[in-house]
């Protein structure tokens, strides 16, 4: 059964300059994605992947992942809405390249979908009371 799953990865300064996400290809047979990248020798690096392939695979390249210590968390715990600020006023709604708001016809309010961001950071910008936080 294949698996896709967006992730972050936090490198800590002693494996930056390893090849660590190569291998996640040679080895793995996992295909990735990258969305966002802060990786710089001898400094902590941040990756956010969206790593596909067998569920067997992946499962075995995330444990590689974790034994090189890198620490793994699933993007959408990172992407926060403070609902008690959001007003629903939608200037999200057009911004967003991955589509993750979406008006309710019915209630007119603005949902968001978490498992489809990409961490971009446009709607923090782009929102009015600032209600979009992404923390990685």
């Amino acid at each position: 059964m294949a698996v896709s799953k967006r992730i972050v990865l936090h490198f800590p300064q002693r494996i930056t300059n390893r090849p660590i996400v190569s291998r996640l290809v040679k080895d793995y047979n996992l295909d990735f994605n990258i969305l966002k990248a802060l990786v710089t020798p001898e400094e902590e690096g941040l990756l956010v992947l969206e790593l596909s392939g067998e569920r067997a695979d992946y499962d075995k390249g995330i444990q590689y992942l974790t034994d090189a210590g890198v620490r793994i968390q699933a993007l959408s715990r990172d992407i926060i809405r403070n609902e008690d600020r959001c007003t629903s006023c939608g200037a999200c709604v057009t911004i967003c390249p991955a589509g993750c708001f979406k008006v309710n016809t019915k209630t007119h309010k603005v949902n968001f979908e978490g498992e489809k961001c990409i961490a971009c950071g446009i709607c923090i910008k782009a929102c009015p009371p600032r209600a979009m936080e992404v923390h990685f």
